[in-house]
């Protein structure tokens, strides 16, 4: 009997101990981005399928997606990577599997701003497995890409998160070694109130009023995906997009300082000193072009203000600009009217000097009409003597 029983043990240890066929990890993570892409550090979701073969590297399939935003600008571009790589898993550290891997992808991405290209890449990562149950895992892993674009190398680092899950052979093993031996008799019973019976349940432990999955498992939810789980979460409806404290609630931001927070500012890099509207976006402001009376000639330091104006106008391709001349009351009033013409032509063809499409730029002139001081003194003329921007939404 014993020389029955022994081989039968040995022989169930090691299917036992056999990988499953498949792991699936979707994930979540953050990229950051090299200067030369013009883009910001970016949230990145996606998902790796791997098969474990019986060779020591095993493929994997990787799928990685972003919305990410240009610098200084309102544009943003989907980002899609898809790679193949060989993973290699060492041996275990306690219960976790550390891994190492590498391959090659391609990526797309629809705006092609500051020279970005669709291209392939090279790809490689360190990481670990960390086990909840013999089917979950928390996986994590910092993988670097390195990218041929456009004549340049640009380099990329994601850092990824995720839940993997493994399925296939083992739990058919598993369930063939169980047919050869002769099954105890039990008295089930659900001692953690999951709804999940003794003998199913791979986490007999549940704390009480959690959610679990088939195996009694714990759930981890985030319904308002704030990245805080709801156990935690004391504010679990924050709307999407606000970033959150520790305890998932909304911090209001406002990075550029202009009275709308980060969460409604669709032009988050408003120059200082600009007004804006509601959506946090530059409205008229003035340019402070001072003229002497009857010139139309712009000085050094306008002509320095005229420049940033433009690099501003640059990074905004939904917006286009009106440029205003306005007088003070001396002289004749027709006069004043074609002084203040020049004034906004001379200010817009410089402009456009600067690289500003020129059909972004018009130019009207207002005369004497509209005077923000008084013309009774030399300052209030001073300042009557002015260019304006109206910034017009496409």
């Amino acid at each position: 009997m014993k020389k029955i029983l022994i081989p039968a043990l040995l022989a169930s240890s090691l299917l036992l101990a056999q990988e499953y066929q498949y792991e699936v990890t979707p994930l979540i993570g953050y990229g950051i981005a090299e200067g030369n892409l013009d883009l910001d550090n970016q949230f990145l979701m996606g998902a790796e399928l791997q098969y474990n073969t019986d060779t020591l590297i095993k493929p994997e399939l990787s799928v990685l997606y972003t919305d990410a935003d240009y610098e200084n600008s309102s544009v943003s571009t989907d980002i899609f990577r898809i790679a193949i790589n060989g993973v290699y898993e060492f041996d275990k550290v306690g219960s976790i599997t550390p891994l190492a891997k590498a391959g090659l992808g391609y990526e797309t991405i629809d705006k092609h701003y500051a020279k970005n290209t669709d291209s392939a890449f090279a790809d490689m990562g360190v990481g670990a497995k960390i086990p909840f149950t013999d089917a979950i895992a928390l996986k994590l892993e910092a993988v670097y890409m390195l990218k041929n674009n456009n004549n340049r190398w640009d380099n990329n680092l994601a850092m990824l998160a995720g839940i993997n899950f493994s399925f296939g052979a083992k739990a058919q093993e598993e369930r063939e070694v169980e047919k050869t031996q002769e099954a105890p008799k039990i008295v089930d019973g659900d001692d953690d109130n999951d709804g999940v019976l003794n003998s199913q349940d791979k986490c007999p432990n549940t704390p009480e009023n959690d959610k679990v999955d088939a195996n009694g498992c714990t759930i981890v939810l985030d319904d308002d995906n704030d990245g805080v789980v709801n156990a935690n979460d004391k504010c679990p409806s924050t709307p999407k997009g606000d970033q959150v404290d520790a305890d998932g609630c909304s911090i209001v931001l406002d990075d550029d300082n202009d009275g709308v927070t980060n969460a409604a500012d669709e032009c988050p890099n408003t120059p200082k000193g600009h007004n804006v509207d509601q959506n946090g976006c530059s409205t008229d402001l003035d340019l402070h072009i001072k003229f002497e009376t009857a010139s139309f000639n712009v000085d050094a330091d306008s002509l320095k203000r005229v420049k940033e104006f433009a690099s501003f106008l640059k990074d905004m391709p939904y917006f286009s600009v009106q440029i205003i001349g306005h007088t003070d009351s001396q002289g004749r009033e027709d006069s004043n009217q074609k002084l203040s013409e020049r004034r906004a032509n001379v200010v817009k063809e410089l402009i456009i000097q600067e690289g500003v499409e020129a059909s972004k730029v018009s130019a009207i002139g207002m005369g004497e009409s509209s005077p923000i001081a008084t013309n009774d003194t030399a300052e209030g003329r001073e300042q009557n003597r002015r260019i304006e921007a109206k910034l017009l939404r496409k």
